[in-house]
């Protein structure tokens, strides 16, 4: 623990009165970009499945957990050990199967038994503990799982898929009423019943999204490379059937 609590000593310093201006001025408002950032890039990190970029990037996000509790600790409020006790505590209360004297068989009665502890905790809803500033996709997801735990869920995957045609149906139906507020209901209610089928087929939505979007970025970035490279007009003027033999070329390549 000593690499800890160095970095602890280091954050104190740097928000101390001789320390760093900038480190000094911060708040838990204006760090929250930073906190997203990090996060995000732990997870390209741990895309990359290069150790060495996880270890950087999981460093920067600890980080931003000793710089919110150092503020904390300047205030008076709470400290980085107060933090870590918190979760410890957390851990052992929840996981009466590891540090208690409760069976389970299954990871499904973990789960269920974590639910009923956070209710005695508190929690009046089931739905309780998923955060609003989640990503939507995540969000659902995270949602999707907590109803499931109580049996509010499809008895197959067929139920799932028969649920997003009907809402195709649906937002085909207000397009055609060309009425907003209709059209971005039923375009939300498909994109939630999408996750639903990612959800049977434990594929994580948000995960496979972000790998969509960089895989087009790729293809996307090689036809702007494959017509500066030709040279003859810039890229807005090509129809969009030489932009389309492009794509497939980059497919191909």
């Amino acid at each position: 623990m000593k690499e800890l609590y160095k970095l602890v000593e280091i954050m104190r310093k740097l928000r101390g009165e001789n320390g760093c201006p900038w480190d000094h001025e911060q708040t838990h408002e204006t760090l929250k970009p930073y906190l997203l950032e990090e996060t995000y890039e732990v997870l390209n990190a741990i895309d990359s499945k290069q150790d060495k970029d996880l270890e950087e990037e999981l460093g920067d996000l600890l980080l931003q957990i000793v710089f919110h509790a150092q503020i904390a600790s300047e205030q008076g409020r709470f400290t980085i050990d107060d933090v870590a006790g918190t979760i410890v505590d957390k851990l052992i209360r929840r996981h009466p199967h590891v540090f208690g004297d409760t069976k389970v068989n299954s990871s499904e009665e973990v789960l269920e038994n974590w639910e009923e502890i956070k209710k005695r905790e508190g929690k009046e809803s089931v739905l309780d503990g998923v955060p609003e500033s989640l990503p939507a996709l995540l969000k659902a997801r995270r949602i999707q799982e907590k109803a499931k735990r109580v049996g509010f869920d499809w008895d197959s995957i067929q139920g799932a898929f028969e649920k997003v045609l009907e809402e195709f149906q649906e937002l085909k139906d207000a397009v055609g009423r060309r009425k907003k507020k209709d059209i971005e209901d039923e375009f939300g209610d498909i994109l939630f019943s999408i996750v639903n089928i990612s959800r049977f087929m434990e594929i994580d939505a948000e995960d496979s999204l972000r790998k969509t979007i960089n895989k087009f970025k790729e293809r996307f970035q090689y036809i702007e490379k494959k017509v500066k490279k030709i040279g003859k007009k810039p890229l807005k003027n090509y129809s969009i059937q030489e932009l389309d033999l492009l794509w497939e070329e980059s497919k191909n390549n």
